[in-house]
């Protein structure tokens, strides 16, 4: 990794500081587990029960990212990279930026970094979420313990992995539509549009195909297994493809794009 990489990405991560990328993030990570915790809380009578099943933190971790999966992680991986890219557009700053002694693929990859670190920051935030989730109410709640069972960390490691490698495609296809578009409104729409349109086609066989599915069919394939048809090839492998396919394609528009913002 050169200095100017190094510096790159320091910059990045000043800037996007000042937007409300990460403040979404941690929000959409936070909002599940937020209303698992204050449900469980308003109707606690049978939480020292639930706190001492030997399947608690494996029930918790489903019911979570149900929602997760299919809709907070793919829609907050459209809006922050187009608020990633946003920065540049409405400050008028594109110009400075490709003034700088750097070359663009600098500027590319250090922008791409920032995004996929925001990704890696929403799964942190969602298991701590999930901690909180189960600690709280053992703080609060006379005669309610901290759950007996171990937590299993490979499985959700695994997951968390999984679920990773999901979201890259919808990174790698929206940061490349965000760079070709001064107006938010488009990337965020064709995003919307391009989730809305993989929900549907979820029942058929095709539907493993779209670049939005990965993380969607990870939940299904393991909370309802043979509720959809099997899909057409390895959903993750596939998701892989997608974004290395989708970040060279937009490094090759972004570097040779006549006007520089």
């Amino acid at each position: 990794m050169s200095a100017a990489f190094v510096d790159a990405l320091q910059g990045e991560w000043l800037k996007q500081r000042r937007s409300l990328a990460t403040w979404m993030v941690l929000a959409g990570a936070c909002f599940t587990p937020a209303i698992i915790l204050v449900v469980r809380l308003v109707r606690h009578a049978g939480l020292s029960a639930l706190h001492a099943a030997a399947d608690f933190w494996t029930q918790l971790w489903s019911s979570a990212w149900e929602s997760s999966a299919i809709f907070f992680l793919p829609m907050g991986l459209v809006l922050a990279t187009s608020l990633i890219v946003q920065i540049e557009f409405r400050n008028n700053t594109w110009k400075q930026v490709h003034t700088l002694p750097i070359g663009p693929a600098t500027i590319y990859f250090a922008k791409l970094a920032i995004v996929l670190l925001l990704l890696v920051q929403f799964l942190l935030a969602f298991n701590l979420a999930l901690w909180f989730t189960a600690a709280v109410p053992a703080w609060l709640v006379p005669g309610v313990a901290m759950p007996t069972a171990p937590i299993p960390w490979a499985a959700f490691l695994r997951d968390d992995l999984g679920y990773a490698v999901g979201g890259l495609p919808i990174v790698g296809l929206q940061y490349a539509i965000a760079l070709r578009h001064r107006n938010v409104m488009v990337p965020v729409g064709i995003g919307f549009l391009l989730w809305v349109g993989t929900l549907g086609m979820l029942s058929t066989r095709w539907g493993s195909l779209s670049p939005y599915a990965a993380t969607m069919l990870q939940y299904i394939g393991v909370a309802s297994p043979g509720k959809l048809p099997p899909p057409v090839v390895d959903v993750h492998g596939l998701a892989l493809g997608y974004f290395v396919l989708f970040t060279v394609a937009g490094y090759l528009l972004f570097a040779r794009a006549r006007s520089k913002g």
